[in-house]
């Protein structure tokens, strides 16, 4: 692969899905794309690279989704889920008190851990959270990633990766090597592609959410594409919502939209004004989610709008 080469992958990337790959990366993008060339009957990464120019759609794809990255664990870095059940639904729920219906975005999904953690942690909530809809929507570039999630089996080494091990027994079944989340925690979940850079026309809308969650994604793109994706998850997000973004990213110098919640570290809120007075920042502002006024009949069941029955 010569350097014209190189360069119309780089471009290609970064046009499809954000990726900015730098010109010491040349090994990573020859190492895995010679995998694609091998999967294809591809003689060479230049045969590769004139069958893209002659604009071979579905090679464009397997490009794109070879070079993503879908590193992943359940309950990956604590602070994020403690901060969903200590700050995010005590706040979200005393503001939602009336419809009683929250939505959580995953938006770089990959295998599924991240979403699934989110659900298993809600059902293990249900006693607390009676009577609540609450939609988990969780999307990826990658369809080939998105059908290992829907599919909800793991590997001893991924449930090993951050899963407590409460939760494997609660929510996991043992099939050999490997191990099957319940299909409750899988339907849960509504898997959609979605990509954040350049999505697909004709695609529906997602809609807009309380929580937003996407950790581990800014930090593959250049500047000018962590702003773009920044002010999006802005529309997307209710005027009083929570951003979630992972330990080595941030809004500050990239994003006007969005502010630091100073009391909770990695959290962002909308910037506009309005909204952020209505709900305040951090904890000092929360109170109690309201009790049942019959404090011994049993609480409503916590529906979680999944796969099965996902809203558009």
């Amino acid at each position: 692969m010569n350097e014209m080469e190189f360069a119309y992958l780089r471009d290609l990337l970064h046009r499809r899905s954000g990726l900015s790959i730098g010109v010491d990366k040349r090994y990573l993008v020859e190492s895995r794309l010679a995998a694609v060339c091998r999967q294809n009957g591809i003689g060479s990464l230049s045969d590769l690279t004139r069958l893209l120019r002659a604009g071979n759609e579905a090679l464009a794809v397997a490009v794109v989704e070879a070079m993503t990255t879908n590193e992943t664990l359940f309950f990956r870095d604590a602070a994020p889920f403690r901060q969903v059940r200590e700050v995010m639904l005590p706040h979200l729920m005393t503001a939602r008190g009336s419809d009683r219906t929250l939505r959580i975005w995953c938006a770089a999904a990959s295998s599924g851990q991240e979403p699934y953690s989110l659900a298993m942690m809600l059902d293990d909530m249900a006693g607390q959270l009676g009577g609540w809809t609450i939609e988990i929507i969780a999307t990826d570039l990658s369809e080939d990633i998105l059908a290992r999630a829907r599919a909800g089996i793991y590997s001893q080494f991924e449930v090993q990766r951050g899963l407590p091990i409460q939760s494997l027994i609660r929510h996991f079944t043992q099939h050999g090597e490997r191990w099957h989340l319940n299909e409750r925690i899988r339907r849960m979940v509504s898997f959609r592609q979605h990509n954040l850079v350049n999505p697909k026309p004709g695609t529906g809308p997602l809609g807009r959410f309380d929580i937003i969650f996407c950790r581990n994604v800014l930090i593959y793109f250049d500047l000018p594409t962590r702003s773009r994706v920044l002010d999006m998850l802005a529309r997307q997000l209710r005027p009083d919502g929570y951003l979630c973004l992972g330990s080595a990213e941030t809004v500050m110098g990239v994003s006007n939209a969005f502010t630091v919640d100073r009391e909770n570290r990695g959290l962002y809120r909308p910037a506009s004004s309005d909204g952020m007075a209505a709900a305040g920042t951090g904890q000092s502002g929360l109170r109690e989610p309201a009790q049942p006024a019959r404090a011994h009949a049993p609480p409503p069941a916590l529906s979680l709008v999944g796969a099965h029955q996902g809203r558009p």
